[in-house]
């Protein structure tokens, strides 16, 4: 375990594929006959670029070569209109980026729902990962049923009561439409004393998207740390995500050194991506 996991965090900083010969390597890389099957995809979540504009969120994730993105409000206000939405959708697409989702997008009020949709719907998106407040989650269902979009509700552990964790966010959906689902966030998870592997198992018939990181302990104290480097069970998760046949995005979300997250997200992504590419 100690080789493998050693292999992986080198695959992820890039060194073995600079094409320095290890022990690991010569054990562990396979043919392209021997590789593993993954049905999901790797995105960026959007709030990792907090401190960029959109021209180097771009240049961003064009250098770690992830093509699907989360986009958050700061990049694309929520009283944009038709031609504002149009004009920064377009610059991703322009740039090779898929714009698959847009949130977090908080919801109290019905109007803020009624906006929230509209939004959605001009971006061209058929989900939002959102955290509506509990008693407006029957209005949210009429919404979704006149739409045909995704809610995935994000879970975002011990600092906020709102849909602290996975288990909380079912009890509040679990009587309502399919449509309405879950965003697990595994470093939320993880902070408010929860298995990620054993949620997204438990849940998966509602998973709809994801968001990806490592923290460094298990507590409301956890922060954020480079993928592999903390206590999260990053090749669990993804054996999970296997065995369910998850189709959605594991959109990663780096939220240390905002003003300087390239190494990290550079190094999380190739650590992510080496998993992906182990059975």
């Amino acid at each position: 375990m100690n080789s493998r996991r050693k292999f992986l965090k080198l695959a992820g900083t890039g060194i073995l594929a600079a094409g320095t010969s290890s022990l690991y390597a010569s054990k562990i890389i396979r043919t392209s006959a021997d590789k593993a099957v993954n049905t999901f995809s790797i995105g960026m979540a959007g709030y990792t670029f907090k401190e960029f504009s959109i021209e180097k969120t771009i240049e961003i994730m064009k250098r770690v070569r992830v093509i699907n993105l989360s986009l958050k409000d700061f990049h694309m206000p929520m009283n944009s209109n038709q031609e504002q939405i149009d004009a920064v959708i377009g610059k991703f697409k322009s740039s090779g980026i898929n714009v698959y989702t847009v949130g977090v997008i908080y919801m109290k009020t019905r109007e803020s729902v009624d906006q929230a949709f509209e939004y959605a719907r001009m971006a061209g998106v058929k989900m939002i990962v959102g955290a509506p407040d509990y008693d407006i989650l029957p209005y949210v269902e009429k919404k979704i049923k006149s739409y045909d979009f995704r809610l995935a509700i994000h879970n975002h552990g011990p600092d906020n009561p709102l849909y602290p964790n996975a288990t909380d966010i079912w009890n509040h959906i679990k009587d309502l439409d399919q449509r309405i689902g879950i965003c697990i966030d595994i470093g939320h998870t993880t902070r408010d004393g929860q298995d990620a592997s054993v949620d997204i198992f438990k849940y998966r018939s509602r998973i709809y998207d994801m968001h990806i990181k490592d923290v460094d302990k298990a507590d409301k104290e956890g922060i954020t740390v480079e993928m592999g480097r903390g206590i999260i069970d990053i090749p669990g998760v993804v054996a999970t995500l296997r065995k369910i046949k998850y189709t959605g995005s594991c959109s990663l979300e780096f939220e240390k050194d905002m003003t300087d997250p390239l190494p990290g997200i550079a190094e999380s992504i190739g650590y992510f991506k080496g998993v992906m590419a182990c059975k």
